[in-house]
């Protein structure tokens, strides 16, 4: 299958862009079914937010009970009682069994 260059139109800055045919072959190879809906600038960025942290405010943090040791811990998300909280070792222990 022959690829040609195509301008797509950004979804965040709605400036065009290419995607070349080097692009699609590669998203062919990888079994991508969609095209990219940001241009690389915009790509760029929102990476850049996501593994910097500055886009986000931290999380709220809850304390709890561990079920299994009894420790206090702390959980991103608000405790109910109709659920066990573990802390992070007992929680591991738990997965791997």
């Amino acid at each position: 299958m022959a690829f040609e260059d195509k301008t797509l139109k950004c979804k965040d800055c709605g400036g065009d862009f290419i995607f070349t045919a080097g692009e699609q072959e590669f998203y062919a190879e990888k079994g991508f079914e969609n095209e990219p809906a940001r241009c690389r600038e915009c790509r760029d960025a929102r990476r850049r937010g996501r593994e910097g942290g500055d886009a986000r405010a931290p999380r709220e943090m809850h304390e709890a009970v561990c079920a299994e040791c009894g420790v206090t811990t702390q959980v991103p998300f608000k405790p109910r009682n109709d659920r066990p909280i573990y802390c992070r070792e007992c929680f591991a222990t738990k997965k791997q069994s």
